[in-house]
Formats: C-alpha cells, sequence, structure tokens
C-alpha cells in the first residue's frame, strides 16, 4: 500500500504546479500576440519573428512539462517563454514612454536575464539538475550578471546599447557550451544519448550565429545582432523536443557528427569571407550586397552538401582510379573487420590473397604460416599449391625482426623464396611478433609493371601486423585447448586415484578382518577353550593340565606371531625405527621368491617417501612371486641420485609382452608414487623377467 500511495501523493501535489506553468505558457503566447497586434514598435517581421520565438518556447516548456522525467527543462523553457513575451510587452507599453517607467526596466531585465536562463537550461542538460557546485555557482553568477546587465540597460535609456547584452549572451553561450561538452564526455551510454540531441542543438546554434553574424558584417543583414542570437536559440527547444523520438535515436549519432563537421566548415567560410571581402578587399556597395550575400548563401550550400557527398566522391574517384578494385587503405579495414568476426582462418588467409592481389594491381600473392622454423604456404592467389621452407634458427631471428624487403636481402637470407621468380619483382613482409616469427606475406608483380612504393610497402607491413594477431590468437587458442586436455586428463585421473584409494583402503580393512578372523582369532578361540579344560582338570588330573598348558603357550606364541605378520603388512615397526634398509632386507627374507637387497649408504627420509618406496617393493615381490615363475629370483636395489630417491626391483622370471602389465598392484604403485610426485616405469618382455623402476623426487 506504501508503494501505490506514494505516486497518487506525488501526483496531488504536482498537478497544480504543472497546471500553473501550463498556464504560463499559453498566456505567453496570448501576450505575444497581443503586443504585436497593438503595434509593437518594430517591422513585421520582427513581430512575427518574436511571437514564433515564444511560441517555440512555450511549446517546449508545455510537452516538457507533460513527460516524466523532464519537468525541470519544462519550467526553464516555459519560464524564456514568459521573458520572451514580457519583453514584447514591455516594447509595446514603451511605445509612447520612451524616456522612462517602470515597463522599460521590465523590457531592460527581462533582455538581460535572457541569457542567463539559457546558461541554466544548458548546464541542466539532460535533466534538468546541475552537477556539482561548479555547475550551481555558474548559474547563480549568471543570473546576477543578467540582472546586472538589465539594469545598466535602464540606466542608458532610453537607447539601450545591445552590445553589454551581446557579450552576455556570448559569455553564457560558451560556459553552457563547456558544460554540455564536460558532462557529455562524462556521461554513461544512456545519459549520453540524451545529451547528444542537446549537443546537436548547439551545434545547430553556432551554425546560426555564424552565418547570421557574417551577413550582417559584410551585407548588413539581418540588421538587429540580437535578432541573430534570439533566432540562434530556436534550435535548442526543438532539439528537446525531438530527444526522446525513437526514430532520432539511432541518427543522433551520424548527425552530431556532421552537424559538428558542417560547423567547423562554416567556420572557415565565414573567416575566409571576412578576410578577404570584409579585411583585404573593400566594403561592397549597395550593388554588391545582394552579391556578396549570394555567394555567402552558395558557398553555404556546398558546405551542407560537402559531408553526404564526400563518401560518394571518394568511392567515385577510387573506382576511377582503380577501377573495380579496393583502394588499398579499404583492404586493411576490411581485413580487420572480418577478423572481429568469427570467420574460418583458412578463408580469411585465402579472402585477404585476393583482396590484396586485386586491390595492388599484384601478379600473386602468397602466405606462409608456421613455427619452429618449418614454414607452409597456406594461401595463395593464384592458386599455387602447398609448398614449405626450412629456416635455421639464425635465420628465423633475422628474418622475424626485420621489415618489409626486397630481393637483394632475400637472396642473403631467403633464397629458396626467390626460386622459380625470375619474372617477378618481390617484396616479403614478415608476419611475427616480439622475435617471433609466424609466417610471411609475399607480394610479386611483373618486372614491367608498376613499381613497388611507399605506400604499397606500408599496406603490406600493416596487413602483416594484424595476420601477426590472428595467427598468434589461434596459436594461443590451441595452447589453451591442449592446456585444458591435459587439466581434464589430470582431473580424470585424480577423479579414478582416490576411487582407487578408497576402494584399497576397503580391501584393505577387510583383508585385515579376514587376517584376524581366520589367523589369530582362530588361535585365541583354542587358547580359551583348553583354559576352559585345564580348569576342570588342575585338581583332577594335574599332569594332563601341565600337559595342555604347555600347548597354550605354543599357542599364544603362534598368535603372536600372527598378530606380528599382520603389523608388518600394515607398517612395520622396524621401517620406523631403523629405516629402508633394514626394513626392505627382513620384507626380502619373508618374499615369496628368493630375493637380495642393495642399498649401500641409504639415509634417513620423510616418513611418506620410506613408506612409498617399502610397500611399491613389496608389492613388486608379491608380484613377481605371482606371475615370475617357478626357480626365479629377484633383485631389490634403493639408491639416491641427482635430487631423487630412486629403487628398483627386477627379477630373472618369464616377464611379459607389452601392455600386460596394467594390472591393480601396478596401478597401486602409480597411485602411491603419483600421491607424492614420483614415477613409475615397468620394463618387461616375454622370456627377459621384468623389472619395475620409480623415482621420488627430493627436497633439497
Amino acid at each position: 500500500m506504501t508503494v501505490t500511495a506514494e505516486p497518487a501523493s506525488t501526483a496531488r501535489h504536482t498537478l497544480p504546479f504543472t497546471r500553473l506553468f501550463l498556464l504560463l505558457a499559453v498566456l505567453s503566447v496570448a501576450a505575444a500576440v497581443a503586443a504585436a497586434i497593438d503595434g509593437w514598435d518594430g517591422a513585421l517581421t520582427a513581430r512575427v519573428g518574436w511571437i514564433g520565438l515564444t511560441l517555440v518556447w512555450a511549446l517546449a516548456g508545455a510537452t516538457l512539462l507533460l513527460r516524466h522525467g523532464s519537468e525541470r527543462l519544462g519550467i526553464l523553457a516555459v519560464v524564456f517563454a514568459v521573458l520572451a513575451e514580457a519583453v514584447a510587452v514591455a516594447a509595446a507599453i514603451n511605445r509612447d514612454r520612451p524616456g522612462g517607467g517602470a515597463a522599460l526596466l521590465v523590457e531592460a531585465l527581462a533582455i538581460a536575464l535572457l541569457p542567463a536562463v539559457l546558461l541554466h537550461l544548458l548546464l541542466a542538460l539532460p535533466d534538468g539538475s546541475l552537477v556539482g557546485g561548479e555547475g550551481q555557482a555558474a548559474v547563480v553568477v549568471g543570473y546576477l550578471l543578467g540582472a546586472g546587465v538589465g539594469v545598466l540597460l535602464w540606466t542608458q535609456r532610453p537607447s539601450m546599447p545591445t552590445w553589454p547584452v551581446v557579450v552576455e549572451a556570448v559569455l553564457a553561450g560558451v560556459v553552457g557550451a563547456n558544460g554540455v561538452a564536460a558532462r557529455y564526455r562524462l556521461a554513461r551510454f544512456p545519459e549520453r544519448r540524451r545529451l547528444e540531441v542537446g549537443v546537436l542543438s548547439l551545434a545547430a546554434a553556432l551554425e546560426v550565429v555564424l552565418v547570421g553574424l557574417t551577413l550582417h558584417i559584410l551585407v548588413g543583414w539581418p540588421t538587429r545582432v540580437l535578432a541573430i542570437a534570439a533566432l540562434a536559440t530556436v534550435p535548442i527547444p526543438l532539439g528537446l523536443l525531438l530527444e526522446p523520438s525513437r526514430r532520432f535515436r539511432g541518427a543522433t549519432g551520424r548527425l552530431l557528427v556532421h552537424a559538428i563537421t558542417l560547423a567547423g566548415l562554416t567556420a572557415l567560410v565565414a573567416a575566409v569571407y571576412l578576410v578577404v571581402v570584409g579585411w583585404l578587399g573593400h566594403a561592397p556597395t549597395h550593388e554588391q550586397k545582394s552579391i556578396v550575400a549570394l555567394s555567402i548563401v552558395a558557398a553555404a550550400v556546398c558546405a551542407v552538401l560537402y559531408v553526404p557527398l564526400r563518401k560518394r566522391l571518394t568511392g567515385f574517384a577510387s573506382q576511377l582510379v582503380h577501377g573495380s578494385r579496393l583502394e588499398p587503405d579499404e583492404v586493411v579495414r576490411g581485413f580487420g573487420v572480418h577478423l572481429s568476426r568469427a570467420v574460418p582462418l583458412d578463408d580469411l588467409l585465402l579472402q585477404l590473397s585476393e583482396s590484396l592481389r586485386s586491390s595492388l594491381a599484384l601478379e600473386a600473392v602468397e602466405i606462409w604460416t608456421g613455427s619452429g622454423g618449418k614454414l607452409e604456404r597456406v594461401a595463395s592467389d593464384p592458386d599455387r599449391g602447398p609448398a614449405w621452407l626450412r629456416l635455421s634458427a639464425s635465420e628465423e631471428t633475422v628474418v622475424a625482426r626485420a621489415g618489409t624487403s626486397g630481393p637483394a636481402w632475400l637472396s642473403v637470407w631467403l633464397p629458396q623464396l626467390l626460386e622459380d621468380r625470375e619474372d617477378g619483382v618481390v617484396r616479403v613482409a614478415p608476419i611475427s611478433h616480439a622475435g617471433e616469427l609466424y609466417g610471411l606475406l609475399v607480394a610479386e608483380r611483373a618486372t614491367d609493371g608498376p613499381a613497388f612504393d611507399d605506400e604499397v610497402e606500408e599496406v603490406l607491413a600493416e596487413l602483416a601486423s594484424q595476420v601477426t594477431l590472428a595467427l598468434r590468437n589461434v596459436r594461443l587458442d590451441s595452447q589453451l585447448q591442449a592446456s585444458l586436455d591435459e587439466v581434464r586428463s589430470q582431473a580424470d585421473e585424480l577423479r579414478a586415484s582416490r576411487a582407487r584409494i578408497v576402494a584399497a583402503a576397503d580391501e584393505e580393512r577387510r583383508r585385515i578382518e579376514r587376517d584376524l578372523h581366520d589367523g589369530a582369532q582362530q588361535h585365541l578361540v583354542g587358547v580359551a577353550v583348553n583354559l576352559q579344560v585345564v580348569r576342570r582338570l588342575v585338581d583332577s588330573n594335574p599332569e594332563r593340565a601341565k600337559d595342555i598348558l604347555h600347548e597354550l603357550w605354543d599357542s599364544a606364541q603362534e598368535a603372536l606371531a600372527v598378530f606380528r605378520d599382520l603389523a608388518h603388512g600394515i607398517y612395520p615397526p622396524l621401517l620406523q625405527d631403523r629405516g629402508l634398509a633394514e626394513a626392505l632386507a627382513n620384507a626380502a627374507r619373508r618374499a615369496p621368491v628368493p630375493a637380495r637387497v642393495e642399498a649401500p649408504g641409504l639415509r634417513r627420509y620423510d616418513a611418506e617417501v620410506e613408506a612409498t618406496v617399502y610397500f611399491c617393493c613389496l608389492e613388486a615381490l608379491q608380484n613377481a612371486g605371482k606371475h615370475a615363475g617357478e626357480g626365479a629370483r629377484a633383485t631389490v636395489r634403493v639408491w639416491e641420485e641427482e635430487g631423487g630417491l630412486l629403487f628398483e626391483v627386477a627379477d630373472d622370471g618369464s616377464g611379459f609382452a607389452d601392455g600386460a602389465g596394467r594390472g591393480s598392484g601396478f596401478t597401486n604403485m602409480r597411485d602411491r608414487l603419483g600421491a607424492i610426485g614420483g614415477e613409475l616405469r615397468i620394463e618387461s618382455a616375454l622370456g627377459d623377467g621384468t623389472r619395475v623402476l620409480g623415482a621420488i623426487p627430493l627436497d633439497s
């Protein structure tokens, strides 16, 4: 309910406010019309023009008042219309009393405050709010300056000179235009879109001022500078009316560029006329003024038509010079445009060779790409098929750092590229970046054709740099894809390894449970049963009880041996107490195949490293016992070398063919070693035994 009640309350407060200014807009137009009909001191053109000025500003203000988000701008536009109407009414009242009166003060203040209101409106674009203290201070100073100029005009009655108002208007225009430009540069896209119309209106106003002042100075028309200033304000309310139109949103940016260009051309034409006619020449006579005015109009028409016709004239000239061919600059821009799109590289290079040959009138164009000193011809026009070049490392470095080169340079560094080109003149631009060669761009012309000039070589160099960008992106994409594939493979292997570790841990727990149940538990059950028997026989048959106690002692020793063997399988105490060499020697004595251990000069290592080597060797010995065959023997070697701990378990058994060594035992060994950054290698052949080699990096 709060959300719906708040807009209603706002509407109740703003409705009378809006109606008040709408009423003022209507009254301003009506008063201006009445003053003109009453015989306002001025020519018919001035009367009609002032009515039109008031009407445009009043209409813009009324429209903005009814538009959401633009009410403040609407207020300023209505205030401008009211001041314009006040000038008209005060002028009509002062017609019979030119020497004084309150109406004369009103007229002077209204004329002087018009530039201040215009400054306020420009600085408040696009939503009517002033941004920052500088804008607010400029508006306050503008109003104070306007009031001071109005008082100055009133003190000079009845003549009221126009130059103070002109100076004030120029200052207001400069400050306002600078404020709009600054806000436009800092604005984000939506606000900038709305400001474009304001900047466009300012450009149109500047155009009116330039043309009007030039005509006023040279031919004396318009007769009043204030009339020019008043007419120059008309584009601003018109621009405010056009601002929300979707039809103009897409075109405002292009129109703004054309408007600024046109204003610059007009300023140039005006300056030329003022210097040539007004300064170097003599003041035109009455008969000559019409000719000067018409020539200025002709120059203005040329300036207006220049912008839309320039592109057509450029295209016509290009077609005339190059026929149906593109300009070299167009080839560069076209390749850049295609490069920004998802065009396959092979098609892109082929299109480049075709367009480059056509635009530069070449006999042939070739594009070579590659790396590592091997280059392949991947595109050519006319099609010459694939070919290869091989460069040494020194040649590749020199070619990568060279610029666009000719036959003399090529004969030294790339003589193979000149083969079968006796009838042509060649230019080669390296496709390289930071001393790395990505390829070559080769252009060929007939010996009797036009020579290669600086423009052609610049085009080749520019295109080579753009092709470099494309090839670097392709190479980076390939490297990134390879890295992603490697990461995916490692991630898959990591998931599989984790699953195997979990499965191995579960299997190890089940093995321990079986060993306890089938081994030590059976011995303990037997001991418990015999103890019951001894308790019954201790009084009735002591001799038999003693015999059973001897049996119980043997059973307890067997149970201890079983527990000891089980503990050795989990983590041998000897490995923790005495180190890797003695633990492996003890394991070799209990191995399923005869084995000997060679581990000279081993020191103590991290517990994780020692456990990994121990259990990998133990796994390898168990595999040898299962698969090496009758009479096989095994050797276990462990040594430290170049910052790593290495081990080898070799047997002289039957061996196996390639690919057979992928059982669970080898997988367990790989997982153990991989967990601490180690590697495993297996070498075996049928009838030639098996070697299991592992390496673990050691921290220095």
